[in-house]
């Protein structure tokens, strides 16, 4: 799965023409997830190989520069399991998920929590922060906050796109 950092609507990644080239590139089960940009695809090669090659196909064919990450079904499987607001999951429940570069610094965890308003909920497991926002605010603000309070490159998602993903993965794996 490769997840790419704040191209959902007004995207500088077309899906279509963006599934097209991966395609050409030689990468098997091309998906694209239309709502995030995201990209579901099937390859035999080593994570570093496969990124250098489509951040190459990014910049060259769309002029995108920005951070791409991968992971893989059994890292995306940890990621749900590791959930650490399992009660939030339910409509009406604002679940956000932003799957980070790295493991954030020590003490950034702590940062990242005054940020929290209005009962908003903050945990960090691994490489994955967890946002539960019953007041509701967007995406772009999800990304913002992650960005200063943790100062970790990261690709901030709502719940239910991390489910999603999640099923089109293991269909692009049959």
């Amino acid at each position: 799965m490769l997840l790419f950092r704040g191209v959902g609507g007004k995207t500088q990644l077309p899906t279509g023409p963006l599934r097209e080239k991966l395609g050409e590139a030689g990468f098997a089960n091309v998906a694209t997830y239309i709502n995030s940009g995201n990209a579901i695809l099937s390859t035999a090669l080593a994570r570093a190989t496969m990124l250098e090659q489509v951040a190459s196909i990014c910049s060259t064919e769309f002029g995108f520069e920005k951070a791409i990450y991968a992971r893989t079904l059994p890292e995306w499987d940890a990621l749900i399991a590791a959930n650490p607001f399992a009660d939030a999951v339910e409509p009406g429940n604002l679940l956000h998920a932003a799957v980070l570069e790295r493991e954030p610094d020590e003490g950034a965890v702590e940062a990242l929590r005054t940020f929290a308003v209005d009962g908003e909920r903050i945990a960090v497991v691994g490489q994955v922060a967890y946002l539960h926002t019953p007041n509701g605010f967007g995406r772009s603000k999800l990304a913002e906050k992650f960005d200063k309070g943790l100062g970790v490159p990261n690709t901030a998602r709502n719940w239910n796109t991390v489910l999603k993903l999640r099923q089109l993965a293991e269909r692009a794996s049959l």
